[in-house]
């Protein structure tokens, strides 16, 4: 490559934000460069040629680790292909040896600085290795901010991501859109890639791009469509995407107490003040993708507001319900958010095992099968985008915009209790469908989920089960009897049986079951299943004390409120793969929550424990979010 190009591509790594930018003139040099790095490595080869936007987005992607640049071209003789999975690079290497390549690899990496390691012991195994191509010196980004480091040649940066993706590195795939980026090996093509840069506006592409890819029916049709507008005014106001998300859940807080007052006008506005909420809900995450304004912090408010939001609305329609005098709307409103939990759970956990097969593929059991099918149907119609299979596969499972457009739509339209009906008869239908085909394509995938992360931390196990809880294999099942036990119990609850209240105690005994196996090792096929049967167990068990104490209903919603807060808590760290929380005890786990529920009720004061525990919970919970968030980034500053 020319030395122009060359200087042009350093300067568009620096632009990018990268620290300090070197030219390795070999893979040795790069090996000992990122030996010397103390934080994430920039590393590209100098036949890459690009949008600025691209590498920028390359340096800012919001995932936690490293990070290819992918592209939909066939890569060049001597060029690295890739293949992929769940958006990560599962294997890369010459075209002609890897089946299945969904890819070329672009000629750049963001390597986390916890890889930089790997990345250094990759590039001596790939100096080893003989090469087809000759080697040229190029920009190489290292990072304490980050900064780079660029080895030699094209060639040179194709084993390095070869070497990385063989030995185990979880790298995630970058994949370029509407932008251009090309690897060229000549002036022609160097020319003809530069012409085609300049017929691109790169701001406007960019804009797009902050739009998702692939999103649900009605997001992708009617919110989409005109969000990018709102974007680029939250940009130029100098909004924050933080800033979008707290407007976002006004607008849901308002709607939420319009549904109350379940007036003709209320439920309209209402409607109208949700589906705006929502529409800021995409907007926040657009207004981070367009300015690259990620941040822990910001992931982690959006999920927990995006739930806060759903569950404050359940209320305002349970309370309407009530107010109109249509029925028991509290039931209804509770019944949603436990349905809706365990489901979140369900999916989260599903993910996990999913991630793991991708990085695991010879877990996966050989010659077919139900699962096999299943899973190879579902890829196919995922691939085929905007066909009819693609939207209702899309739409059947209840994600948030459908969920939002029907509570909206049926709110304006009918009444609180119409929309509380169709929430649970469409949200149970969608569990039904997704639980029975992912437990069947899980059997065939065969992977321990729960061996791979800290499966105490996310069933929430307490001190006492920490400490004290067995070590059985059979967790599903004993999660189960917890679930069944406390079903039972609130069915005796419901039927009025003086008894109910006596009933606990050995309904308890049958939750604590489940911490026979606290301490066993989770490999069974199906125990990515345990949390979110633990969920279910100790949430209606809740409820059942509630009934069974003549607990008032709201209060029963307002605990179980705070424990899903919690819960998400737990799941945005398992998503994100972030350490426990802090004051993890002082939660004291399900089933010392569930304990003290119980002497509660047998004491005859269920609705002062359940208040009082409701209270103390939401402190806990507020002071995590401070030390998390606060205490601790300014301990580490200093």
């Amino acid at each position: 490559m020319p030395d122009d190009a060359v200087t042009h591509l350093t300067d568009q790594w620096r632009a990018a934000g990268a620290a300090d930018v070197r030219v390795a003139a070999d893979l040795s040099e790069l090996a000992t460069l990122a030996g010397q790095a103390t934080g994430p490595v920039l590393l590209s080869g100098p036949d890459l040629v690009a949008h600025a936007t691209v590498l920028r987005h390359l340096a800012t992607h919001p995932a936690a680790g490293t990070v290819a640049l992918v592209l939909a071209d066939p890569p060049a003789p001597g060029h690295a292909a890739v293949r992929e999975d769940r958006g990560q690079v599962v294997a890369a290497g010459p075209a002609d040896t890897l089946p299945g390549a969904t890819g070329g690899f672009g000629g750049a990496l963001r390597v986390a600085a916890a890889d930089v390691p790997a990345l250094a012991a990759a590039a001596r195994a790939a100096a080893r290795t003989p090469s087809v191509t000759p080697a040229r010196p190029g920009p190489a980004v290292t990072a304490d901010g980050p900064g780079g480091v660029t080895p030699s040649g094209g060639a040179g940066v194709d084993r390095v991501v070869a070497e990385l993706t063989a030995g185990g590195t979880l790298t995630f795939a970058h994949r370029v859109r509407l932008l251009v980026a090309r690897r060229v090996v000549d002036p022609t093509g160097l020319a003809a890639a530069r012409a085609e840069l300049a017929g691109v506006d790169e701001d406007a592409a960019a804009l797009r791009l902050a739009v998702k890819e692939r999103d649900d029916f009605f997001t992708t049709y009617f919110v989409s469509t005109w969000s990018p507008y709102v974007t680029k005014a939250c940009a130029r106001l100098g909004l924050t995407p933080t800033g979008v998300t707290m407007i976002s859940v006004l607008f849901a807080a308002v709607a939420a107490v319009l549904f109350g007052v379940a007036e003709r006008w209320s439920l309209v506005t209402g409607g109208v003040l949700l589906y705006l909420g929502f529409v800021l809900d995409c907007v926040d995450g657009q207004l981070a993708r367009y300015t690259r304004e990620f941040s822990p912090w910001g992931g982690w408010l959006d999920t927990m507001a995006d739930r806060a939001k759903e569950y404050l609305v359940y209320a305002g329609l349970g309370f309407g319900v009530a107010h109109a005098g249509l029925g028991d709307g509290w039931a209804l409103a509770i019944a949603a958010m436990v349905l809706q939990t365990v489901r979140h759970h369900t999916d989260a956990w599903y993910g996990v095992l999913h991630d793991e097969a991708a990085r695991r593929p010879k877990a996966a059991t050989p010659g077919g099968g139900l699962g096999d099918r299943l899973n190879a149907a579902s890829n196919r119609v995922q691939a085929d985008t905007g066909s009819v299979s693609y939207w209702l596969k899309r739409t059947v499972v209840f994600p948030i915009g459908e969920r939002w457009a029907l509570i909206a739509l049926t709110a304006a339209l009918f009444d609180p209790l119409v929309s509380l009906v169709a929430v649970l008869v469409w949200g149970g239908l969608a569990f039904a469908y997704t639980g029975a085909l992912r437990t069947l394509r899980a059997r065939f995938l065969r992977v321990p989920a729960l061996g791979t992360v800290d499966a105490g931390l996310h069933r929430d196990d307490g001190p006492l089960l920490r400490r004290l809880g067995g070590r059985l294999p059979a967790q599903l099942p004993l999660a189960a009897l917890a679930a069944l036990a406390a079903f039972a119990l609130l069915g005796a609850a419901l039927a009025g049986w003086d008894g109910a209240r006596w009933a606990a105690a050995p309904a308890l005994l049958g939750l604590l079951a489940a911490g026979l196996a606290a301490r066993g090792r989770a490999e069974g096929a199906l125990d990515w299943l345990v949390p979110a049967a633990l969920r279910a167990a100790e949430y209606v068990f809740a409820v059942a004390v509630g009934v069974a104490g003549d607990v008032p209903p709201p209060l029963v919603f307002g605990y179980l409120f705070g424990l899903t807060l919690l819960h998400y808590d737990l799941v945005a760290r398992l998503e994100k793969r972030q350490a426990a929380p802090p004051w993890r005890d002082l939660t004291l786990g399900w089933e010392g929550r569930s304990a003290l529920l119980t002497v509660a009720l047998i004491a005859g004061f269920a609705w002062l424990g359940m208040a009082t525990l409701t209270a103390y919970l939401f402190v806990v919970f507020v002071w995590r979010v401070i030390a998390t968030w606060v205490v601790r980034p300014a301990g580490a500053a200093r």
